[in-house]
This record gives C-alpha cells, sequence and structure tokens, in this order.
C-alpha cells in the first residue's frame, strides 16, 4: 500500500464518516412504493398509463425543454435523436472519445461511425478549441454537407457528453456546429439537474438525452428519455419509440419501421417519485462535494473534480484527478480503495482503444489518453450526507 493510497483512504474516510461506502446507489426515501403499488393496483404496468405522461411532463417542466418522451433507456433515446436528426448509414458523428460505450454504440446502431474527439480538463467533455483546430485540418463544407477530407464521408452531428454532470463549454461547441454545419445533439445520460449558464444540460441542440439507469442521480430501474422543443420531432420520436403504430381502436396498422422502445409506466411511476426529490439529491451531492474538498485539501498530489465556471454541476459522480507525476499509481489505489470497502473505479477506456472502434477515424486525443490514467471515480451516492 503507497502513501499516496493510505492518505486518499484516510480522507475518504474523513469525509465520510464511514468505513465502507459504495460508488453510486439509488436513495429510494419518499413516494416510490404508493406510486409503484398504485400502478400495480392500476393493472397499467406496460407502455400504457398515467406515470409515462406525468413523468414526460415533469421532466420538461424541470429541463425547461419544450417536450420529453421516455423510453427504455439512454442509449434507446440516443439513437432515436440520431436518427431524427438525420444521421444516416455511413455519416460520421463527432463524439467524445472519453465516454461510456453507449455513445458509441447508438452511433452504429443506425449504420454512422464514431469519429472521436479530444477532452478538456476543465470540463472532461469535448474541447471546442482542439475540434476546431481538428476539423479545419480534416474536414471541409460542401454543398453535400460538411466532409470528412480522407474518408470522404459525410460528417452530419456533433454530440457532447457532459461527463460525470459536469456541462460541456457549450458555446464553443454551438459555434463549431454552426461553422461546419453539424446538427447537435447532446448526450446529457449522466447530467439530468446540470445548467450551463442558468440553462439545463440537454437543452441546447435540436434534442438532447437523459438516462435514468438505476446508478443515474434519479432511477427508473431502466430508462431513458429525448428531450427537444421541435414539437414535430417529438411528434416522431413517440412515433417511432412505440413500434411506429398509428392510433386505431383496434386495428394494427405500422407506417415505419419503429422500435419498442417505450418506458413502462411502471418505471415511470418509479421516476415520478425519484423526480419529486431531485432538489434534495442535487443539495446532498453538492454536500458530498464540499466535504471532499475539505478532506483532500491537503492533498497535493490530486484534486477533486469541481464545477467549471458558468456551470452548476449534479456532482453525479465526484471524480478525483490525480496529478500526471502520480498516474502510474491509479491501479494501487483502485486496489487499496476497494479492499478497504471503499468502492472506487477508473473511468472507461477510451473508445477508440475498444476493438468494435479501433479503425474509426479519430483527431489526436492528448488530453482524454491523460485523464483516462489520473481519473478515479470516489463514493457518490446521495444518501452519503
Amino acid at each position: 500500500m503507497s502513501a499516496l493510497a493510505t492518505s486518499i483512504v484516510d480522507a475518504l474516510h474523513s469525509a465520510l464518516g464511514r468505513e465502507t461506502a459504495s460508488l453510486h446507489e439509488p436513495l429510494f426515501q419518499s413516494k416510490e412504493q404508493e406510486y409503484v403499488q398504485d400502478c400495480i393496483d392500476s393493472t397499467f404496468v406496460s407502455s400504457v398509463g398515467n406515470y409515462v405522461d406525468r413523468f414526460e411532463q415533469q421532466l420538461a417542466d424541470y429541463t425547461g425543454a419544450r417536450r420529453a418522451i421516455a423510453v427504455v433507456n439512454g442509449t434507446a433515446a440516443l439513437q432515436i435523436a440520431l436518427q431524427l436528426a438525420g444521421v444516416e448509414s455511413g455519416d460520421e458523428v463527432i463524439v467524445p472519445a472519453l465516454s461510456f460505450v453507449a455513445t458509441a454504440n447508438a452511433v452504429r446502431y443506425i449504420g454512422a461511425i464514431p469519429h472521436f474527439a479530444d477532452s478538456h480538463e476543465a470540463t472532461l467533455g469535448l474541447d471546442p478549441v482542439a475540434l476546431r483546430g481538428w476539423l479545419d485540418s480534416t474536414a471541409e463544407r460542401t454543398t453535400d454537407g460538411c466532409r470528412n477530407r480522407h474518408s470522404g464521408r459525410r460528417i452530419h452531428a456533433l454530440v457532447p457528453m457532459h461527463t460525470f454532470g459536469h456541462p460541456c463549454d457549450m458555446d464553443g461547441l454551438m459555434a463549431v456546429a454552426h461553422d461546419y454545419g453539424l446538427v447537435l445533439v447532446e448526450d446529457a445520460a449522466e447530467s439530468l439537474g446540470s445548467r450551463y449558464y442558468d440553462r439545463h444540460t440537454g437543452t441546447f441542440g435540436l434534442l438532447g438525452i437523459l438516462s435514468f439507469n438505476g446508478n443515474k442521480i434519479i432511477t427508473t430501474g431502466g430508462g431513458g428519455a429525448i428531450l427537444t422543443d421541435d414539437q414535430q420531432l417529438a411528434d416522431h420520436a413517440k412515433h417511432l419509440t412505440t413500434t411506429a403504430k398509428q392510433p386505431h381502436r383496434w386495428e394494427y396498422v405500422h407506417d415505419e419501421i419503429g422500435y419498442n422502445y417505450r418506458m413502462p409506466n411502471l418505471n415511470a411511476a418509479l421516476g415520478c417519485a425519484q423526480l419529486e426529490q431531485l432538489r434534495e439529491f442535487l443539495a446532498s451531492k453538492r454536500r458530498l462535494y464540499n466535504r471532499y474538498c475539505d478532506a483532500f485539501s491537503g492533498l497535493e498530489q490530486a484534486y477533486v473534480m469541481g464545477e467549471p465556471p458558468g456551470c452548476e454541476s449534479n456532482y453525479w459522480l465526484q471524480a478525483l484527478i490525480l496529478d500526471d507525476e502520480v498516474a502510474e499509481q491509479r491501479d494501487n489505489i483502485l486496489a487499496t480503495t476497494n479492499e478497504s470497502g471503499l468502492i472506487t473505479r477508473p473511468t472507461w477506456m477510451l473508445l477508440n482503444k475498444l476493438k468494435p472502434y479501433r479503425e474509426c477515424p479519430s483527431a489526436p486525443l492528448p488530453v482524454a489518453t491523460s485523464l483516462e490514467r489520473r481519473i478515479i471515480n470516489i463514493p457518490s451516492s446521495a444518501g452519503l450526507v
């Protein structure tokens, strides 16, 4: 056990006031059982029911999006959002290399190709300056859209992902999207409750998506949502995710290839109860961040990731960032903390390194490569403080 690993364990114990802690677990302390039981009693536990409509309206009201469409998970939400944004098979879609695999998988599900870009240390999300420099050398505007000079393929969309709930530089990324004619689709799966200059993440692009997996800040068990201000796109999203079935009292008429992606009413009932507690969860996570800052203040070889300037992060996953000179100790720290009952995790392996994506186009990734070696996620549950 290294001295640094011991110091980190001691700091975690000091901040948490307990010997053991999970990385992130859901907190059920309000009306979850009441709403779920009411849903069961109604017998409407599948894709039809009042809780789905209620959850969608509450999401729209909270985020400020004109419409929210609840679906089975965040990956399905991103797939449909990209499809609605006009991404076609053979197109390239710019995504961060530092992201969960679902970001790239959703691109591939519609036959498109992920095009990986670098991150910025201050946000952990896409770096608009580095991206602009890369596109200046790699892409060109044509009458048929933005093209990759090397592959010849159309680069159609840009997908920022708000890493661990910390908002990206949306002003910079929107400017890049505008200048290169890219459709902006936000992967806000991790950032419910996060704001960029008083505007909720997931509402800057043509479409945005959220996730409510069991480890997210609120959960529906499994679930996601599509956000948009475009009523036509919202109606189409609802249509596509309910098997593209035409409304009729008894006939089964489907007018395009659709998907059975609708969120079940049972899951939405859980989500309604969770969403009612979101402000409390956010306050708890901010308190935990402040405790970590105090506990790690004397540690010179690492820092706790804070919200970028002008932003309000939900602090979904707290991240400890090691200095470069001690990055080689990451695995020892992970082993020591986990053996101590404090569950920690590294960040994801960069997507361009994964077997299915090694041949995809990629910008230089110096910052993402450095962050991959240095990030450790530490216990982050809302119930910890």
